[in-house]
């Protein structure tokens, strides 16, 4: 492998995740706001709460980006923990999506999305067309940057060195830490899950090995919620923990199943020849069947959540600080609004009771 298919790899890498990052971008500009009022109005039921999760992270294609939202509803009090478990638990399932869509190989009219998003960017003035053509740009970008990195890593077929490498993904802690590592110095589970599958198109791994890798991308998506947690209340860090913990479990459960199971042969058989979509579907059966799972005993989570990280009495009760308005950073443009709001809201009714009372000290007659 020469310097060229060294610069085409991480050319095609490049250009993958400026794809997913324009269809986010794009995606999250002309259904945000319809995406914030259907989780600010989201009950507690847990049905309901999967399928809303699902559904947003299907259209932004990021669960980082819908649980850091959750994470900053439920630091301003919008959404209870116990809602987040099942809105993370369809966040899962919804990030899924985007390994679906390449397997679907449509990389041949590929440039057709890209060029016809550019044009209707540049020479129609409508915002609303930018937000959609800026969708069908980065998936014609993202197939784009697919092809080229699975072109850039054919040569690596011939080399010894590297297919020896692949082979010990077999080992499942490496493969689980690799996984969970990669993702997490690119926080985003969709983006490592479709670099795995284009190195799986050239033969170099094993769908065998490959699950461990996939079972560990799972876990290394969560950096992005645990950043995003730092410095918001104890109920939005305990969201992380529930993320965390959903993860944790199905990588448990799953690295058993396929140790002691023919799952992997099973997983083979639903499309037998095609390594990229048997990735797509392994990852989508892991988050599924995790979720069915935990699904009864969600509450639960909740709760040794709390007990994992309790309430803190040092800051809560102190005097002449704010009580609800908390500084809450993100990349994520989705949800901001509802939170601002939230928090002033709560903030001025705050300072209205504790003004009623102080008044009331002032005229005890009345």
């Amino acid at each position: 492998m020469g310097i060229t298919d060294v610069l085409s790899l991480l050319g095609g890498l490049a250009l993958f995740l400026y794809g997913m990052q324009m269809m986010s971008t794009g995606l999250e500009a002309a259904a945000g706001n319809k995406m914030k009022s259907i989780l600010e109005k989201l009950t507690s039921n847990r049905i309901k709460g999967v399928l809303v999760g699902a559904a947003i992270t299907a259209v932004i294609q990021s669960s980082s980006a819908t649980t850091v939202m959750v994470v900053g509803f439920v630091n301003s009090g919008l959404m209870t923990l116990n809602q987040a478990v099942w809105v993370i638990m369809g966040a899962n399932i919804g990030t899924t999506i985007t390994g679906q869509l390449i397997a679907l190989d449509i990389g041949a009219i590929a440039p057709v999305f890209a060029i016809a998003g550019v044009a209707a960017m540049m020479f129609v003035k409508s915002e609303k067309v930018h937000h959609i053509s800026s969708i069908f740009a980065g998936l014609g970008v993202l197939f784009m940057g697919m092809d080229m990195m699975g072109a850039a890593m054919e040569p690596l077929q011939e080399s010894e060195a590297f297919i020896n490498l692949m082979t010990q993904f077999s080992n499942p802690l490496l493969g689980i830490l690799v996984g969970a590592v990669f993702t997490a110095i690119i926080q985003s589970s969709s983006a490592s899950v479709g670099i795995l599958q284009a190195l799986a198109a050239t033969g170099m791994i094993p769908l065998s090995s490959a699950v461990y890798v996939l079972f560990g991308q799972n876990i290394g998506t969560c950096i992005t919620a645990v950043l995003a947690s730092i410095g918001t209340k104890v109920n939005a860090r305990r969201t992380t923990v529930i993320h965390l913990m959903f993860n944790i479990i199905g990588t448990i459960i799953f690295t058993v199943v396929c140790m002691v199971t023919p799952y992997v042969h099973l997983v083979e058989s639903i499309t037998p020849g095609d390594p990229v979509a048997q990735i797509a579907n392994a990852h989508t059966i892991f988050n599924i069947v995790t979720t069915l799972l935990l699904l009864p005993v969600g509450n639960y989570m909740a709760k040794a959540a709390t007990h994992i990280l309790p309430d803190s009495k040092k800051e809560d009760d102190e005097e002449l600080r704010l009580k609800y308005i908390r500084p809450f950073e993100s990349s994520y443009a989705i949800g901001h609004s509802a939170v601002a709001v939230s928090q002033v809201r709560d903030e001025v009714g705050r300072m209205l009771v504790e003004l009623s009372i102080f008044v009331q000290s002032l005229n005890p007659q009345n």
